[in-house]
């Protein structure tokens, strides 16, 4: 590989997970998109047909005016605010994702959020509903990740879990840099740099040792201003570029950790799980 292309070169396609391990997620087809579509489509279908049962035996006898809000209302919450929370409490899954094995994730590979999720339903109703799919395929098809225009705002794409995902193992902390590390000050690594450290750190045996230690100066010099204090003086690059992704990878550990423990205290057992 020649060192002229810089790390860049090792940050094609693949995703970054916020501890720098390197994951190739499979992203869902355009068909298998579309059928989970169709079944969240009929689920619509059927709530807004029975929400219309409900909004005439109850708003029966009220003014024109009352019948068209309570509908659009009816309207707005089906097609728009159920997709957003059940997304949003599933972590990406609809009925139709469950039932092709499929999810919503980010861009960066983590799990959805509300704002993501609403941000896909809003763009949705446009795509989906008023543009009758076609605003979605078209994007899907020309979208490397088949993503439709609500992934584009989102900043999301829909990934297949019925496929093994393939992990890079994770570097381990050197034992020299431990005490420094958890007392450093970590800032965020841009997802194309923490996938060049991680593919060069598997990758280094088999480098010329010019170009070894050519891309690990190169990458280097690209952690240290996100790292304070600097590492101690005359360790090694690679040391200290497998310091800083191991460390990243514990602190995210622990952090969606406790993530999970709030929301397990916070919110009902998932239905779909």
């Amino acid at each position: 590989m020649s060192t002229g292309a810089g790390y860049r070169s090792y940050a094609a396609e693949d995703v970054v997970t916020g501890e720098g391990v390197a994951v190739e997620l499979p992203v869902a087809s355009v068909g298998a998109r579309a059928a989970s579509g169709v079944i969240d489509l009929l689920v619509a279908a059927a709530g807004l047909f029975f929400g219309g049962i409900v909004v005439s035996a109850v708003f029966g006898g009220s003014s024109d005016a009352v019948d068209i809000t309570v509908s659009l209302l009816m309207v707005v919450g089906v097609t728009v605010g159920l997709p957003a929370a059940v997304e949003t409490l599933t972590r990406g899954r609809t009925l139709g994702k469950l039932a092709l094995g499929l999810r919503v994730v980010r861009d960066d590979g983590g799990p959805i959020t509300a704002r993501h999720a609403l941000t896909r339903a809003l763009v949705g109703w446009v795509e989906i509903y008023l543009l009758f799919g076609s605003g979605a395929l078209v994007a899907a098809i020309l979208s490397t990740r088949a993503k439709r225009l609500g992934d584009m705002a989102a900043g999301t794409y829909v990934v297949t879990q019925r496929v093994s995902l393939r992990l890079l193992p994770p570097p381990q902390m050197p034992p020299p840099l431990g005490a420094w590390a958890v007392q450093a000050d970590l800032g965020s690594l841009p997802p194309g740099l923490a996938i060049a450290i991680r593919q060069f750190l598997g990758r280094a045996a088999a480098l010329t040792p010019a170009a070894r230690h050519e891309l690990g100066q190169e990458l280097l010099r690209s952690v240290l201003p996100l790292v304070s204090p600097p590492p101690p003086p005359g360790i090694h690059a690679e040391y200290v570029l497998a310091a800083v992704i191991a460390e990243r990878r514990r602190r995210d550990a622990e952090r969606l950790a406790r993530q999970d423990a709030r929301r397990d205290q916070l919110l009902p057992p998932d239905p779909l799980r």
